[in-house]
């Protein structure tokens, strides 16, 4: 063996112990200084932190407001009448709420009141359940042709007619919840149809009702 060799080895092996000396080090001890990055999936860009200042704005402020009418997650029952369609007692409500809490804005059914939830009422339910509430829209007398041809593997439930007495029964809060909810296999709208909006489409399923009401 070569005379060198042996300072050589000794030399390489301590060189090759600094990295675990350094590592176990900074395992054991704190630093100021942000930790090596190499990849920075994002974690570092451009961006206002919260609190700080933001000139692009009128007010100078980063973390911008809510918008106007804006209810909090968490915080939408707060008024159950107007969101849930439930009275004091926790009951389906018998009447329209007087004011939306989001805006203060009263709410008076007329006929603008009513006009606004046919328009609504034929955008997002006639499909189904038809122009004047039979349960026969579109949708359903499409899938009664395509049974009717013989097309197979549909599985089909008709939409409620509103003018069972069943469903004459429901007070218009609980239309409401259900316009909100769904039901069976009748998706939710409450993410689509704002609730002044559905309390609009609720009022006019009534007037529906009451105007194919047969005599007694």
């Amino acid at each position: 063996m070569p005379p060198w060799f042996k300072p050589l080895a000794l030399l390489a092996t301590s060189l090759a112990l600094i990295p675990l000396v350094v590592i176990a080090k900074l395992r054991v001890s704190t630093s100021k200084e942000p930790r090596i990055h190499i990849i920075q999936d994002m974690d570092n860009q451009a961006k206002f932190k919260a609190q700080s200042r933001n000139d692009l704005f009128a007010d100078g402020r980063a973390m911008r407001p809510p918008v106007p009418g804006t209810v909090a997650r968490g915080e939408l029952y707060e008024d159950d009448h107007f969101y849930r369609g439930l009275d004091a007692k926790g009951e389906f409500a018998d009447a329209i709420p007087t004011k939306d809490p989001a805006t203060g804005a009263a709410i008076a059914v007329d006929r603008a009141f009513l006009e606004r939830g046919r328009e609504r009422f034929q955008i997002y339910c006639a499909v189904c359940h038809g122009f004047t509430g039979h349960g026969d829209g579109p949708v359903h007398q499409r899938v009664q042709q395509l049974l009717a041809n013989g097309r197979e593997g549909i599985e089909w439930a008709p939409p409620t007619t509103y003018h069972q007495d069943s469903i004459r029964a429901y007070p218009v809060g609980r239309i409401f919840h259900v316009i909100t909810n769904g039901v069976r296999t009748m998706a939710p709208y409450g993410p689509q149809v704002p609730a002044r909006d559905r309390w609009a489409i609720a009022a006019y399923v009534k007037a529906l009702q009451a105007a194919q009401k047969p005599e007694n």
